[in-house]
């Protein structure tokens, strides 16, 4: 009887309510893409125009039948490489099938690297995600680092597994430990790193790695005009690195808003997003 009366003396809201609805599934599963750029003087040249496709936090999500709708936007773009930088399942609602039916096809379109995010370390099976992804035609890059060539050049590509909590004094010399290994493999290359954490944008920076993909972060989940994300894992309220391109001296980390959610389960304003950035060398302007 009471919401008879409620209806009654508010006509209107069955309509603003299912307005509000659709607003809420249309900012949690249409896909938005994000171009950026980033030129470095140490990028080289065979390399100027390299288009990178960065995912991350799928969370077992789908976005269409075998993920056809992700599919078809990453392919799209034309990149060159693509990138995942972790929690491709949700410890929560463990799903494997979401991630491997994504890779194999996303294999097909251009190399793809993966890390392991504190999703898969949660859950207990990351070994099972690592191999799964791997047998999808991924390479994995936890804790590890490999040269790419291109017109006779080379650039270095590394990643990082997630440490879990950095709380120890023992974890946190582990990770530097490992970034400054993978700093060396790279025998002074230009350098990509994949990353997990945001939040830890200053060690990379420490460790020379002259651009950072990451995640984590769900765009601060909510994002205000003025205001940005509202709260990140690792960083709290009104966090820091939530979304695009950051720059720390010569170094810089690009921020995934990611694609999926995990404990909380609406996003508002802070669609699901695939990032294409685009490598530059400095462009040489002829005397005047």
């Amino acid at each position: 009887m009471k919401l008879i009366s409620f209806l009654r003396r508010h006509p209107a809201a069955p309509c603003l309510l299912l307005a509000a609805a659709i607003f809420c599934f249309w900012q949690n599963n249409t896909l938005c893409v994000t171009r950026l750029s980033f030129e470095s003087g140490r990028l080289p040249a065979a390399f100027d125009g390299t288009v990178i496709v960065h995912l991350s936090d799928l969370h077992s999500k789908s976005f269409g039948k075998n993920q056809d709708r992700l599919v078809r936007g990453v392919r799209e773009l034309c990149p060159d490489y693509i990138v995942f930088t972790g929690d491709a399942v949700d410890s929560r609602r463990f799903d494997i099938e979401p991630v491997t039916s994504l890779v194999s096809q996303l294999c097909g379109i251009a190399p793809t690297f993966f890390v392991t995010g504190n999703h898969e370390l949660r859950s207990g099976r990351s070994a099972q995600v690592c191999r799964a992804v791997q047998q999808a035609g991924a390479v994995l890059l936890d804790n590890a680092g490999l040269f790419v060539e291109r017109g006779g050049e080379r650039i270095f590509l590394c990643g990082l597994a997630d440490q879990g909590s950095l709380q120890e004094p023992d974890a946190q010399a582990a990770l530097l430990q490992t970034l400054d290994g993978l700093s060396q493999q790279s025998e002074g290359a230009f350098s990509l790193l994949l990353s997990h954490r945001p939040e830890l944008f200053s060690l990379y920076a420490q460790a020379c790695m002259d651009l950072s993909f990451c995640g984590h972060a769900h765009g601060g989940q909510w994002r205000l005009p003025l205001v940005g994300g509202l709260y990140a894992p690792g960083q709290g309220l009104f966090p820091q690195y939530t979304a695009g391109l950051y720059l720390e001296g010569e170094q810089a980390m690009v921020v995934s808003r990611g694609l999926g959610n995990s404990l909380f389960p609406l996003r508002l304003f802070n669609r699901p997003e695939v990032i294409a950035l685009t490598l530059h060398t400095p462009s040489q302007e002829e005397p005047g």
